[in-house]
């Protein structure tokens, strides 16, 4: 276990599978630059490990990930200098997701919200609790949906269905989830998420490495070219948000627990 870590941990649940899990849930897991480059950089390192044949990609506490941070939003706002740190901790996490030949399962036991939900959306298979839902609501605090959302959410549900969510930032909840092809397994207790995202990675790993690994490789390199369409663009726009009146107004109106009066600057 890499004990320099601090928002999440790394360690082996054996046959094959690796294990990480986000670790701040007094923090509601949410992804600050700290939490993306971590999570980047261990699946960097992963990749080259011939002995991790699947992962799972789990969390502690009632959420899986509340998303962005609001105080990185606000720094990025006011200094150029967060933001194209922000942008660059983003491209990369997604970056690391599509150059990984391990399959990953998620194990959502709580909500995936934002930038959390495109985490568990870069994975290959999503076991997630019946009480739990996603939601991308990057507009309902003034911003594009930028890192990972318009790249995974049309993937997974079609485009139709990803502008429905994607422009309004309503959630699903998990069976809807289930049923429209976010979620690929789905399982009535939180407690019950990790036993399931385990015993899906142990069957993994337990056929051959060359096999699953060239699928997935050439599954990386569809979802590759999708990402060189879209993402970069979507990380643009988002960062030109990030300047906006707009943001600093979606989330005084989200802590105050009012409607926003957005104004379009």
């Amino acid at each position: 276990m890499d004990t320099s870590l601090e928002t999440l941990s790394v360690g082996s649940a054996g046959d094959g599978v690796c294990e990480i899990s986000l670790i701040r849930p007094n923090l509601l897991n949410r992804f600050d630059n700290q939490a993306q480059i971590e999570l980047a950089a261990t699946l960097e390192g992963l990749a080259n490990n011939v002995d991790v044949r699947a992962i799972v990609l789990g969390s502690t506490g009632k959420a899986f990930s509340a998303g962005g941070d609001f105080a990185l939003m606000q720094a990025a706002h006011d200094d150029a200098d967060s933001r194209r740190e922000t942008v660059e901790a983003g491209l990369r996490i997604l970056k690391s997701f599509r150059a990984l030949p391990q399959p990953v399962i998620a194990a959502v036991q709580g909500p995936a919200i934002g930038l959390g939900a495109t985490v568990a959306l870069m994975c290959d298979v999503v076991v997630a609790a019946r009480t739990a839902k996603l939601a991308d609501t990057h507009v309902q605090v003034g911003l594009v949906a930028g890192d990972g959302g318009c790249l995974v959410w049309p993937q997974a549900v079609g485009m139709l269905r990803a502008r429905r969510h994607l422009l309004t930032g309503d959630a699903l909840d998990a069976a809807t989830a289930y049923q429209l092809g976010l979620v690929t397994d789905i399982v009535d207790e939180p407690d019950d998420v990790l036993p399931l995202a385990r015993q899906i990675a142990r069957r993994i790993a337990a056929l051959a490495p060359l096999a699953v690994q060239g699928t997935k490789r050439a599954l990386n390199h569809v979802t590759s070219l999708r990402a060189a369409e879209v993402v970069e663009l979507a990380f643009e726009l988002e960062e030109k948000t990030l300047t906006s009146d707009d943001l600093l107004e979606g989330i005084a109106a989200f802590k105050e627990g009012r409607a926003a009066n957005f104004v379009g600057r």
